[in-house]
């Protein structure tokens, strides 16, 4: 029998056993290389890392080999890898041997450890060219880069049938959606992106289905309950110089795609999660540009601006991040061809952020907000926890004739997670004397409502939704009653009141501020742990407390 050709498939096995015994792992790179070797790694030194690597042993030579692209003596190579021979490493493509045999080897790619959150996993990937010089191809397959954790950091870890990868790239992501899937499903255009998947699946000891094709056409009439994508989302001319991130569409056209079709390959109740970026110009909102790619019916949209560049910052970044050198001729020639087309179609800045998508009966909404400040992990499960609380309120508001009485009837109360910050200024009086009486803001200062936890939202409030929110602690009357009460003691018109608190409490509902008492599901990811580890100090876990 004609044996197997090499391939990297076939290697990976052999790979894992190795990279196992030699601790070739998160955990074992902390032991072997110590923390200042790690901080190192982090920082693209490879000065540093190499000096550590040295001696380090067999998990040091794995490092110098396929982190720092070292040449690194054959013999060496052997006894970290001793089930997998030399030329069958060079016929895959794993290596190459710039030397006579018993020379040196040179790994043709980037093959380290990562944790997604479930323990070690190996990743397949183009080397790495902030760790050395080397040129990017216009199919290079990136490895697991800033926005590759930025979007493992924010998909739901809930359990689901199936899941699409959209633009797989390494395969990083569909490793870590088959941690909760059943069956996970990538796509790329790029040959060379499903060969290293295929590699990275193999020597996780994974299966997956690897399609090829552009956007949604390998999947086309097929549905999947969770969709995620990196798609390639740089604002810039239509050309398709590196797969991985220009898509040969013009300005936001690649974001556009994916958001605008997602909703047509997910089952009922089914999510999406997208990296996109956006034009943002002077003359228009961002929020009315990306709502417009959200179809008019089946679809609710939770859309989170995380950053906004400016022109020559984005263009610079992606430039340099390409490993083109600022200082050469060819590099400002490419940038005044990118910003003269992002000036010809008036682009004032690049927005870039999370789009979040539920596929739903009736007709879409969307919210576009801000989502700059630092959060928590759990981000993923924090929108399906929004999705289930805007659920809630279009079934109450339907069975209750309107969102107003819905509102009214509903016993609110706090998350166990929410605190009251309430400010005053010790400034001297400005109001001289015989001054009209100061507003109420000025009397009793700012009134912060803060979760805690998970995504950490902070609303400005008045005093008077202040009250509200604290009589909302025991979740013992409905909201009306608590508008009639807090305009009671103030001295104010509870008709008058009641509509202003009404479009707060819905925000903070949303927001996980405050939640229909009794109603499960309606409480954000995590926040009854958070609850039970302050249940000592200020607050308790009864609910919000002033601090």
């Amino acid at each position: 029998m004609t044996p197997a050709v090499p391939t990297l498939t076939r290697l990976a096995p052999l790979l894992a056993e190795a990279f196992r015994e030699h601790h070739f792992t998160v955990p074992g790179l902390e032991n072997a290389l110590g923390p200042a070797a790690i901080a190192a790694l982090a920082r693209s030194d490879s000065a540093s890392v190499r000096r550590h690597a040295r001696t380090a042993g067999p998990t040091g030579t794995l490092v110098r080999l396929f982190v720092l692209n070292d040449a690194v003596p054959e013999s060496e190579v052997v006894l970290a890898l001793p089930g997998v021979d030399a030329e069958d490493g060079i016929d895959a493509g794993l290596w190459t041997r710039p030397s006579a045999p018993g020379g040196t080897l040179r790994a043709l790619l980037d093959l380290r450890p990562v944790d997604t959150g479930h323990g070690t996993r190996w990743v397949f990937a183009d080397i790495d060219g902030s760790m050395v010089h080397s040129s990017t191809r216009s199919d290079h397959v990136l490895g697991v880069g800033q926005a590759t954790l930025s979007l493992l950091r924010i998909t739901p870890t809930s359990r689901v049938g199936s899941v699409l990868d959209l633009g797989t790239g390494c395969g990083i992501q569909m490793v870590h959606a088959l941690e909760t899937a059943a069956t996970a499903t990538g796509t790329d255009i790029a040959p060379r992106c499903l060969a290293l998947a295929a590699a990275t699946l193999a020597i996780n000891g994974l299966e997956g289905e690897l399609l090829t094709g552009p956007w949604f056409e390998p999947v086309a009439h097929r549905r999947f309950d969770r969709v995620v994508a990196n798609p390639p989302f740089v604002v810039g001319p239509a050309d398709p110089a590196h797969s991985y991130r220009e898509s040969g569409l013009a300005l936001d056209g690649a974001s556009q795609t994916v958001v605008s079709g997602a909703h047509g390959h997910l089952t009922e109740n089914g999510t999406a999660v997208i990296l996109a970026s956006w034009v943002e110009r002077s003359d228009a909102d961002w929020r009315t540009h990306v709502a417009s790619w959200i179809p008019s019916e089946g679809v609710e949209a939770w859309v989170l601006r995380r950053d906004r560049s400016d022109p020559e910052l984005y263009v610079w970044t992606w430039l340099t991040d390409e490993g083109m050198d600022p200082r050469d001729e060819s590099t400002a020639l490419a940038a005044e061809t990118w910003l003269d087309h992002l000036r010809d179609h008036e682009v004032d800045g690049i927005g870039f952020g999370y789009v979040y998508l539920r596929r739903i009966d009736g007709a879409s909404s969307v919210l576009c907000e801000d989502l700059t400040h630092p959060f928590d992990e759990g981000l993923g499960d924090e929108a399906e926890a929004y999705f289930a609380r805007s659920a809630w309120l279009r079934s109450a508001t339907t069975r209750q004739g309107g969102q107003a009485r819905a509102l009214d009837t509903t016993v609110f109360t706090v998350s166990p997670d929410v605190y009251l910050h309430s400010s005053e200024s010790l400034a001297p009086d400005p109001d001289p004397p015989g001054a009209e009486e100061p507003d109420s803001a000025a009397r009793t200062g700012s009134v912060v409502v803060e979760r805690v936890t998970g995504a950490r939202w902070r609303h400005e409030i008045d005093p008077l939704t202040a009250t509200v929110l604290r009589g909302a602690r025991m979740g013992a009357l409905p909201l009306e009653d608590l508008v009639v009460l807090a305009a009671a003691g103030a001295g104010e018109d509870p008709v008058e009141l009641a509509d202003p608190v009404r479009r707060v409490v819905a925000d903070l509902f949303l927001h996980g501020v405050v939640v229909p008492a009794g109603v499960p599901g309606m409480l954000p990811p995590g926040v009854s742990a958070a609850a039970s580890a302050g249940s000592g100090g200020s607050g308790g876990s009864g609910g919000s407390g002033d601090r």
